[in-house]
């Protein structure tokens, strides 16, 4: 039956295939998937995590970029009612499609590493439809999701994600449990959307404006990789010691300085 199924990984869409059973049956006890879930998965691959989804008796829908794959996976559960391909770049997807009711849908993926930051972020932006997503990355991806204040990880991507979900970094996946193994060590990160922000900005936009001109400059304190969008006086008065470095801030400091950014008249946020 393997032999059916066989594929060769192309380097174009970061096609690392998960074939440890050990690892997938970790996976999968992680996200414990309940018959009635609605899950989407993103990349299934040769459907690895896919057939333990399938039989779990949740309605998935899954999003395959690989035309070969796609054939592949309508032949594999062409039988199965619960299951839902679309064809296409996740990236773009609308997940408006899946018309999902708030806060119900359940994402998983095994993440191409040249698309992961990007994709994680298009999903931020449909955060109110989530359950919670489980996502294999590369290691040094996760740790910078799940990092604190004060240390070298803690830049854009911690604080958006974080200002999103709560981040539980699970455990670690070895380059061998892979085929073709990847140059890296890979994590499972589980993400929940908070029901209450803990720290809300008057507008999304604007602290992701703040967060990518504090770190575009790192080693610079904020007075100056701000001056673009607030003046040192507007720093102080957001109550932000301007002589810091991004690094030193945590969420709530990055809030009240989007904050100010947003009682400006004619705030530029995108």
């Amino acid at each position: 039956m393997s032999q059916i199924y066989q594929h060769r990984a192309r380097k174009r869409f970061g096609q690392n295939f998960l074939h440890d059973t050990g690892v997938i049956d970790r996976i999968i006890r992680a996200i414990a998937p309940r018959e009635g879930d609605r899950m989407l998965e993103i990349g299934p691959g040769q459907g690895a995590i896919t057939q333990s989804l399938v039989d779990s008796g949740v309605q998935l829908d899954v999003i395959e970029i690989d035309l070969d794959l796609v054939s592949i996976l309508q032949d594999r559960f062409a039988l199965a009612k619960n299951f839902t391909l679309h064809e296409g770049d996740a990236l773009k997807f609308d997940f408006s499609r899946l018309n999902p009711e708030p806060s119900s849908l359940r994402v998983v993926g095994n993440l191409p590493y040249n698309i992961s930051t990007p994709l994680i972020f298009h999903l931020l932006n449909n955060a109110h439809v989530v359950r919670d997503m489980h996502f294999m990355l590369q290691k040094e991806v996760v740790e910078r999701m799940a990092a604190k204040p004060g240390g070298g990880d803690w830049g854009r991507l911690s604080i958006m994600v974080q200002y999103h979900c709560r981040v539980e970094h699970l455990f670690n996946v070895g380059p061998g449990s892979f085929s073709p193994p990847p140059k890296v060590d890979s994590a499972i990160v589980r993400l929940t959307p908070h029901a209450v922000l803990p720290h809300q900005a008057q507008d999304a936009r604007a602290l992701d404006r703040i967060v990518r001109e504090a770190f575009n400059q790192r080693r610079k304190t904020l007075r100056n990789t701000l001056k673009n969008v607030l003046s040192a006086e507007e720093v102080e008065a957001a109550g932000v010691d301007g002589s810091l470095r991004p690094e030193q801030l945590d969420m709530a400091a990055f809030v009240r300085l989007a904050d100010q950014l947003s009682a400006q008249p004619a705030a530029e946020l995108s």
